[in-house]
């Protein structure tokens, strides 16, 4: 097989059993360990071909010993190399994906969706000029460096966090890691949705600080808010607190059990003047 001019050497092979090939065809991206006949003696997230019983290449994935989920496929594609050029790439794409949700009111978003984007385990989301990174898998923690470069480069952004402290890490037989990598983390992160002013804590929050996937609800919630009585429990910081009231809400109850995120709450309600202000 040759990449750029450039024979490339074979991987360590992992074998499946005969006829568990078939999810692999129809492109799924995970391999079971009971999928697989035998597999050499690896570190955790190191590159392997897969392939069948008869010796057919099927994908390039990284190994992880630990896991029920015993390989996690980076590509389909056996002229393509598991190097710092390929999460380049891949981020660019999936950055470039998500250009059009940001815009004058919105500056917050999930910018690598892990399989989705051909990353397993790779979680990014942008808040601002903050990127915050999850690595969830053997895979993903193996190529730490590369990925925080592309991430970078692909964004511009000044702050990157890490956030890889999910328990599903210790499935994969890793240990918690988070912090700030690269930049000064503001002391008190906002972002804009729907031109509202949301604070952030990325550093001991949630998920990676905010519950980003719900944009969409939030914007519903507004739309249906007018004149009515809301309750909104297990707020957290108050991100439909704030649509509700925005969206004409007669009132709204927020309960959490987070003091924190209660008090992240309120200064994001006092960030936004005109809905702090109704009665």
């Amino acid at each position: 097989r040759r990449r750029h001019g450039l024979t490339m050497a074979a991987l360590p092979a992992a074998v499946l059993k005969d006829g568990r090939e078939k999810s692999l065809l129809a492109r799924h991206p995970w391999i079971y360990s009971g999928a697989i006949e035998r597999a050499p003696d690896l570190p955790p997230g190191a590159s392997v071909d897969v392939r069948a019983a008869d010796g057919t290449w099927l994908a390039r994935a990284a190994y992880s010993p630990a896991s029920q989920i015993r390989a996690r496929v980076w590509t389909f594609d056996p002229a393509e190399v598991i190097d710092a050029d390929f999460f380049r790439r891949r981020v660019d794409a999936a950055v470039a994906r998500r250009h059009a949700m940001f815009d004058a009111a919105h500056d917050a978003a999930r910018i690598v969706h892990a399989e989705s984007d051909g990353m397993p385990g790779v979680i990014a989301d942008r808040y601002g000029d903050v990127v915050v990174m999850q690595l969830l898998s053997a895979g993903a923690d193996a190529h730490r460096a590369p990925i925080v470069d592309a991430l970078s480069a692909a964004t511009g952004a000044s702050v990157i966090v890490e956030r890889s402290d999910a328990e599903v890490r210790t499935l994969e037989g890793l240990e918690p890691v988070s912090g700030v990598i690269t930049g000064t983390l503001p002391a008190r992160l906002a972002i804009r949705e729907q031109g509202l002013a949301y604070r952030v804590d990325v550093l001991t929050g949630q998920k990676t600080g905010f519950y980003l996937d719900q944009r969409d609800n939030r914007r519903l919630v507004r739309e249906h808010a007018a004149g009515r009585r809301v309750l909104n429990a297990f707020c957290y910081t108050g991100g439909f607190t704030l649509a509700a009231l925005a969206g004409g809400a007669q009132s709204v109850l927020s309960i959490d059990s987070s003091a924190a995120a209660l008090g992240l709450g309120r200064s994001s309600l006092a960030m936004n003047p005109a809905i702090a202000a109704l009665p």
